[in-house]
C-alpha cells in the first residue's frame, strides 16, 4: 500500500520563486509539482535528463503554473553560481532553494575505496551543497527579504547507511550538520534554513543503487510496513518554505521514514 494523497497547499507560497536542484525526477520533481500546486513560480533544475525536466515543466505549465528549466551538472567548477543567477534572471528573484541533488555513486566497501570515488562523492554530495547554500544566500541578502533553504539529507546520516554506503552516509551527516550550523549564521538575514531526511523513498536513486532483496529488507524494518514515495516528502518541504507555517523553524531535520528511524 502507498499514499497517493496530494501534499497541502500553502497560500503563502503564491508568486514566490523557487529553485530546485535535482528536480528532473523522484522527490525534486513531486516537490517542483508541489510548490507549482502552491502558486509558486519554480525553476526545475537538471543535468542528464533534459526531457524528464520538460516533462515536469510541461505538467506544471499544464495546470496554470509558471515553470522555468535550468541545466547544469553541480558538481562542475562555477556550475551554482551560473544555475543560481539564471533561476533569478528567470524568476525575477529567489524566495526559496532545495538542495536536492545528490547520489549515493556506488556501493563500495572500504577496502575497494580510492581517491577517485571519495572525491565523487565529495563533489556530489557535499561541495555542491557548500557552492548552492553560499550563492543562494547571497541573492538572499541582497533581496534583503529573506528566504528558505532547505537542504536534503538522508536516513543513512543517522543510521551509517547500508552496505557499501557509508561514504555517502557520512556525506548526508555533513549536510546535517552545515544545515544546522548555517541556520544560525544566516538567521540575522532572516534566512531559514533547514532540511529534509528521506527515508526509503521509491525513486530512481534505489532503482540504481538498490536489489529488489534489499528493498525488501529496508522494507521489513519500517514500522509502517512498506516503502514510501516521493509525493509524501513534498508536505515538508512546503512547511518547511512556508514562513507563515514555519516562520520560528530553522536548523531542523525533518524526518520522514515511516518510523524507521526515531529521535
Amino acid at each position: 500500500m502507498t499514499s497517493s494523497a496530494a501534499a497541502p497547499t500553502f497560500p503563502d507560497l503564491a508568486g514566490k520563486a523557487v529553485l530546485i536542484t535535482g528536480a528532473s525526477t523522484g522527490i525534486g520533481a513531486a516537490a517542483a509539482e508541489g510548490f507549482a500546486r502552491s502558486g509558486a513560480k519554480v525553476a526545475v533544475h537538471y543535468n542528464a535528463s533534459k526531457d524528464k525536466a520538460e516533462a515536469v515543466a510541461a505538467k506544471i505549465k499544464a495546470a496554470g503554473g509558471t515553470a522555468i528549466l535550468v541545466g547544469g551538472d553541480v558538481t562542475k567548477d562555477g556550475s551554482a553560481a551560473r544555475i543560481v543567477a539564471e533561476a533569478v534572471a528567470g524568476l525575477g528573484r529567489l524566495d526559496v532553494l532545495v538542495n536536492n541533488a545528490g547520489g549515493l555513486v556506488r556501493r563500495v566497501p572500504i577496502g575497494d575505496y580510492d581517491d577517485a570515488l571519495i572525491d565523487d562523492v565529495i563533489d556530489l554530495n557535499i561541495r555542491h551543497v557548500i557552492h548552492f547554500v553560499r550563492e543562494g544566500a547571497r541573492h538572499m541578502q541582497a533581496q534583503g527579504t529573506g528566504g528558505s533553504i532547505i537542504n536534503v539529507t538522508s536516513i543513512a546520516a543517522r543510521n551509517g547507511g547500508g552496505g557499501g554506503a557509508v561514504l555517502y552516509a557520512a556525506s548526508k551527516g555533513f549536510v546535517s550538520t552545515a544545515t544546522r550550523g548555517w541556520a544560525k549564521e544566516l538567521a540575522g538575514a532572516k534566512i531559514r534554513v533547514n532540511a529534509v531526511s528521506p527515508g526509503v523513498i521509491t525513486t530512481p536513486f534505489h532503482k540504481r543503487y538498490s536489489t529488489p532483496e534489499q528493498l525488501a529488507a529496508m522494507q521489513a524494518t519500517v514500522p509502517m510496513n512498506r516503502l514510501g514515495v516521493a509525493e509524501e516528502c513534498t508536505g515538508a518541504f512546503l512547511y518547511l518554505a512556508s514562513d507563515a507555517a514555519s516562520g520560528y523553524v530553522t536548523g531542523q531535520i525533518i524526518e520522514v521514514n515511516g518510523g524507521q528511524y526515531m529521535p
